[in-house]
Order: C-alpha cells, then structure tokens, then sequence
C-alpha cells in the first residue's frame, strides 16, 4: 500500500524533526556545548529510538542509515535550535511540546512498523514505546540526566497508550490514517496534562517525589 508507506515516513519523519529541536534545545538548557555537539544531541535523540526499534525488528541497516532524509531533517531540526535557540526557547513550553509530539508520532509508527512486519499486538505496542522514549533516553544519558522515562509517570504511559490505540484498531481491522492521528492526538494530550498539572505515576510510600530527589 504506497499511501500507507508514504503517510508513514512522512509521520516518522515529523516526529525526528520534532525530537531533533527537542533534544538540542534541551542540550542548550542543561550544557555547554558548541555546535557540534548540540546538532549531535539532536540528532541522537532523533534517530536514537527508530534505530534501536529497527535492531529490534531485525530491520537492517537502519532505516537512518540507508534513507538519507531522515539525517537530513535531524541535523536540520538540530542546526535550527542551535541557531535560533534564544527564540525558539521564549515559546512558552516549546520543549515540552516538541516532546509530546515525537513521542506521540514515535510511539505510532514504532508500533505500525512492527506490526507491518507480522508482530503481534503486545510486541508491537513495546517496540512502539520503546522507539518513543529511545532517544531520549540516549540524550538524557549523555548530558548525564536522569532519564525523564524513568522519573515522569506520564512519559512512557502516553506512549503505551497510543501504540495500544494503534494496535488495538489494527487487530480489530479499523486501522487507518484516523486511528494513527488520533492515536499520536492521544499521546500528545495525556503527556501534556502531566505536564501542565505536574501529574506523575504513583510513587512506592516514603520515597521522594521527583522533585525531592
């Protein structure tokens, strides 16, 4: 199906845009780097997830290493931030809601991708999460942050949400361009109510919140 492909990479390659801004201007927030390494986190954070979903997969090479656009929009969406950072940052919460919206597209395409290749429901929604938060994770790591995946209860719950969405239509034969939006919608909505209302999974009793550690 050429139009399902093609609305696929053109999700996949939204979604690496809009986490390459994010992980470069979380890299401008938190470090002191030249330009260099803020296109470099970019690109991670980028490329990071769809990588380790493809290793997953048994999809090889990459899909970043032989479909030069996806590079091309990474170190683009990194370069942007690098140059127009100050600005981009006086948008009031533009890093949390370039997050959002590559961890809602991520999360959809990782699932879509999986099951395309046979996988079945539960594996697909995995392998959707996990392309969602891989890449933040990698950029988290390298400026030597917790990763949020690990402290934000609605971080990896969005994205097991809408890969849940995804699967869920696709097991039920209603799988189409409504379901995808809506489901990456869904992601996006529930991660930024955590953020706007500071909404966390619970936490084990007498342990610090996250912002008491």
């Amino acid at each position: 199906m050429p139009t399902a492909t093609t609305a696929l990479l053109v999700l996949d390659l939204v979604g690496t845009f809009a986490f390459a801004l994010n992980g470069a201007l979380t890299a401008l927030r938190a470090t002191r780097l030249d330009v260099v390494g803020i296109v470099t986190l970019g690109m991670i954070t980028a490329l990071g997830g769809g990588t380790i979903r493809d290793v997953l997969l048994d999809s090889l090479p990459p899909a970043t290493f032989v479909d030069w656009r996806y590079l091309a929009v990474a170190a683009a969406g990194g370069l942007i931030a690098f140059s127009s950072g100050p600005h981009l940052e006086r948008v009031n919460g533009a890093i949390n809601v370039l997050d959002a919206v590559g961890l809602g597209l991520f999360a959809v395409t990782g699932a879509l991708k999986a099951l395309d290749l046979g996988f079945g429901p539960a594996q697909a929604v995995i392998v959707g999460a996990i392309t969602a938060v891989g890449g933040g994770t990698l950029r988290d790591v390298l400026i030597r942050r917790v990763p949020s995946v690990l402290t934000s209860g609605l971080y990896a719950i969005p994205a097991l949400v809408a890969a849940t969405v995804v699967a869920v239509a696709d097991a039920a034969g209603a799988r189409g361009p409504v379901v995808t939006v809506g489901a990456a919608a869904l992601c996006f909505v529930i991660r930024m109510v955590g953020v706007r209302y500071d909404v966390d999974a619970p936490f084990p009793k007498g342990a610090p919140g996250p912002q008491d550690g």
